[in-house]
């Protein structure tokens, strides 16, 4: 195309989103802002492993302005079965840079190609764009604490010998609450594993981002935010650009969860809910259905089928065709009808949380789930169970203060008794209260930080500036 028919057509972002719904749609809304409010057009690049129905539709629902590419599949015979999710992340990325310098330099024949942003596990998708003399940021959807956890792991890693679940002394990060090395991210427990060797990789990988946007906000994370600030010779220059959480227009509502919360009271019903790929064992689902029951609480709960094996068996969309219910104790539906409703599988969470019934959120504290809670101004119970979701949950309990959390057995069991006095804690006592309080306070520091004269929006339109300064040099 001939550079003067470029030069009147929008700038374009290209999008790359690794695999699970987790990732692709916080960069969406990402993607949706900068549209709407920003004068882009965008296009997401997209893996067809672990591709999902749900996926599909959630890609064809698009704002109009976003487009969609599915790269070429990605053969993963030579990876073990036992093989963990960072691993098969890792490998479906880099075998995937030609197919993404192919449609890369095909956008940027066709399009007015401004920038290219994978989200936090492309980094080593970042030399293509160099490579093409594209502007090239990561989109980090998760916290401005991870973030500085993965800044400074490389020093970590080179200053310490033991286990990090060994650590005599929590981990001092700047500008955090002191970390736990038993509450670090699942990738790095093992550091014999070569998902710990590909998360050290990527990490190292961030340097060469020209900056990197995080799905946070200033008082959600003011230490933490703070630090980075402080830190900024040390790295890419970082935006804080949240919080990015779905609107829930577009959910459906196959079980009618919505018309059974009408008929609640206000503020009565505790959602549980273990996201996208969150799973529970067999024994730990028991203990939580006859706590729920014990608490005498309204509850409306997602179930998945149990896994004893894997805390995110369900990650790539993976699910059993069987009912879910069905491994719920005899009799336990029936029981609490009258106020309790289980539904298999999904339920339109943010309808749920925006619903004027519900008063709680028993959360794995996935960071979308997290975000939508608090934009919700829901109050939280803590149940991490991957990823980074014990670092989400001591920050959600002991640092910002909207969430309790469980005391667990040594062996990680949440008992029924716990289950039940905790859940009555947060929805009657005098803590919850407090937990209430306080997500209003912050889901009100949200809407401010996303308004036109908010921290988000105006550091998200300093990168959108880059990026037009970048092009108006090339021209």
């Amino acid at each position: 195309m001939e550079t003067g028919k470029l030069t009147t057509q929008l700038p374009h972002i290209a999008f790359l989103s690794s695999p699970g719904m987790g990732h692709l749609i916080p960069l969406a809304e990402l993607a949706k802002r900068l549209v709407c409010h920003h004068g882009f057009s965008a296009t997401f690049l997209t893996f067809t492993n672990f591709s999902s129905s749900t996926q599909t539709s959630f890609l064809s629902s698009l704002h109009p302005g976003i487009s969609s590419i599915s790269l070429p599949f990605i053969p993963l015979d030579d990876i073990p079965t036992s093989a963990r999710v960072e691993t098969i992340l890792a490998t479906i990325v880099s075998r995937s840079a030609p197919h993404v310098r192919d449609a890369l330099a095909s956008l940027k024949q066709t399009t007015r190609l401004v920038a290219f942003v994978p989200d936090l596990f492309g980094s080593d998708l970042l030399p293509v764009a160099k490579e093409l003399s594209i502007p090239h940021y990561i989109f980090f959807t998760s916290t401005c604490m991870a973030l500085l956890f993965f800044l400074h792991l490389p020093s970590l890693h080179m200053t310490t010998t033991c286990e990090y679940r060994d650590l005599p002394e929590p981990f001092l990060l700047p500008g955090c609450l002191p970390l736990p090395g038993k509450d670090f991210l699942d990738t790095v427990m093992d550091r014999k594993n070569d998902a710990y060797t590909w998360i050290l990789h990527v990490m190292r990988g961030y340097n060469s981002a020209e900056g990197i946007l995080v799905n946070s906000f200033e008082k959600m994370e003011p230490g933490a935010s703070e630090a980075l600030k402080n830190e900024k010779d040390k790295h890419p220059p970082v935006y804080l650009v949240g919080p990015f959480s779905r609107s829930g227009l577009d959910e459906t509502d196959e079980f009618h969860c919505l018309d059974w919360l009408d008929q609640q009271p206000k503020n009565s019903v505790l959602f549980v809910s273990f996201g996208s790929g969150g799973t529970l064992s067999m024994e730990q689902t028991t203990e939580l259905a006859f706590g729920l029951e014990a608490s005498g609480q309204r509850f409306l709960w997602v179930v998945r089928c149990p896994s004893d094996k894997d805390k995110c068996a369900a990650f790539f969309d993976v699910q059993t065709p069987d009912n879910p219910l069905n491994y719920l104790p005899d009799g336990f539906v029936k029981r609490n009808a009258d106020r309790g409703m289980v539904v298999p599988l999904w339920a339109p969470q943010v309808k749920v949380l925006a619903h004027m019934a519900t008063g709680g959120f028993l959360s794995h504290c996935g960071w979308n789930s997290t975000l939508e809670s608090v934009s919700q101004g829901v109050p939280m119970i803590t149940w991490p169970l991957y990823a980074e979701q014990r670092m989400n949950a001591l920050m959600l309990v002991h640092g910002v203060g909207i969430a309790l959390r469980p005391v667990t057995q040594e062996d990680g069991l949440v008992k029924r008794g716990e289950v039940a006095t905790v859940v009555k804690e947060l929805m009657d006592g005098e803590r919850g209260k407090v937990a209430r309080h306080k997500v209003k306070e912050l889901q009100e520091a949200a809407i401010s930080a996303l308004s036109p004269e908010g921290s988000s929006h105006l550091d998200l339109m300093k990168a959108a500036d880059q990026w037009m300064n970048s092009v108006k040099e090339s021209i």
